[in-house]
């Protein structure tokens, strides 16, 4: 059950303190069988009952302030957490978005009421966010998004669809970027603000979209003159693409972009070993996921220091996840084992999650291709 080949490194000291407890903990969760390990755990794996085991240690919300609930610690001490629940493929999607993007933008952005009444029920892992970016076609292009909100009294009417909005069933807020001014298209990036949008409310309608194995994780979220009170609107108005670029960074560029088939290395790490052949490929995927590895810390030393590495967190998320799908399939062709998605709790399950979810890695967080173009344009400045 405990990972072998993810062990300190590259991190500072005072941060790693809480590993060995938190590999405790996860050896102990499994053992009274609350979880199968799983492939994509922050996506597949939502459970309620057991972020709230995670929050009542405080390993949810760890860089809040503790005033919010949170612990006050840093980002290097929050990788270490992630990266343990990732690799021991721990049912942590219910508070996954929240803990990691939707925390640090009401941080730097919200104001101290939104902060009050948002941050203390995340860090319990009881408050759930989903993202809302994408829409029908608006895909990695966000700055064509058409969801629009316009004034009303004490608040904003939105209109419009998201997509790909993962496990907005059993979220409770979508942080939502919408236009507030109309689409000019010499300027795409003015006119974009953000909400913070109740699902519960009037004129929210979920609709499923259901992977081809039946699991529903993502939905259409419509959007029928929905009322937004002015207290819930995130920042500025206008500055909208400011501030969901800076949540772009720390969505693309951490652990979960390279460690979402890592369970299912660990689970054939025996099989591969057994063979010449095999060893010099679990060689290869090892050095390649180490390599990553210290990339993502880098990008997190930076979010650390205060600073916004778009274009680092696009290299991180893009050859990350071209990492983590290319694992499934080499691992398959290396290894005598059939999928079977019933058999559960075996090797056989876990490859058959791996396939089935590892085309959607290069895509979800921005699609691959687009975001060449991002570091492309970097390169060429």
């Amino acid at each position: 059950m405990t990972p072998t080949l993810l062990h300190a490194q590259a991190l500072p000291a005072e941060s790693e303190t809480i590993r060995a407890e938190v590999r405790e903990f996860l050896v102990d969760e499994h053992s009274a069988r609350s979880f199968e390990p799983r492939c994509d755990s922050w996506l597949a794996g939502f459970d309620p009952s057991f972020s709230r085991r995670l929050g009542e240690r405080g390993w949810i919300g760890t860089t809040f302030p503790t005033k919010y609930g949170g612990l006050g610690a840093d980002a290097f001490t929050r990788f270490v957490l992630a990266e343990e629940l990732l690799a021991a493929g721990a049912p942590v999607a219910a508070h996954w978005i929240a803990d990691r993007q939707s925390g640090a933008s009401l941080l730097r952005f919200g104001t101290e009421e939104q902060r009050e009444r948002f941050l203390p029920g995340i860090a319990r892992g009881e408050l759930y966010f989903a993202i809302g970016m994408s829409e029908p076609d608006a895909g990695s292009d966000l700055a064509a998004v058409r969801t629009k909100a316009v004034r009303a009294d004490g608040g904003w009417l939105v209109d419009g669809t998201k997509v790909w909005t993962s496990h907005a069933h059993g979220a409770h807020q979508m942080l939502t970027l919408v236009r507030t001014s109309p689409l000019d298209t010499g300027r795409r990036h003015d006119g974009l603000s953000q909400f913070v949008i109740d699902l519960s409310s009037p004129g929210v309608k979920c609709n499923p979209i259901n992977l081809m194995s039946g699991a529903h994780h993502f939905n259409e979220v419509v959007l029928d003159n929905v009322f937004v009170p002015d207290q819930d609107v995130l920042g500025t108005i206008g500055d909208g693409w400011n501030q969901v670029t800076h949540e772009l960074a720390y969505e693309r560029s951490g652990p979960e972009r390279f460690l979402s088939s890592y369970p299912l290395l660990e689970a054939a790490r025996p099989y591969l070993a057994a063979t010449p052949g095999g060893r010099r490929v679990l060689g290869r995927l090892t050095a390649e996921l180490w390599t990553l590895r210290s990339m993502s810390i880098a990008v997190a030393a930076e979010l650390h220091a205060g600073r916004r590495p778009d274009v680092a967190a696009a290299i991180v998320k893009d050859q990350g996840t071209r990492f983590e799908r290319d694992l499934v399939h080499v691992v398959a062709e290396q290894i005598e084992v059939t999928p079977d998605p019933t058999a559960t709790g075996t090797l056989a399950a876990m490859l058959a999650g791996a396939l089935l979810h590892a085309p959607g890695f290069t895509i979800r967080g921005g699609a691959n291709e687009v975001l060449r173009g991002v570091i492309a344009k970097a390169v060429l400045r």
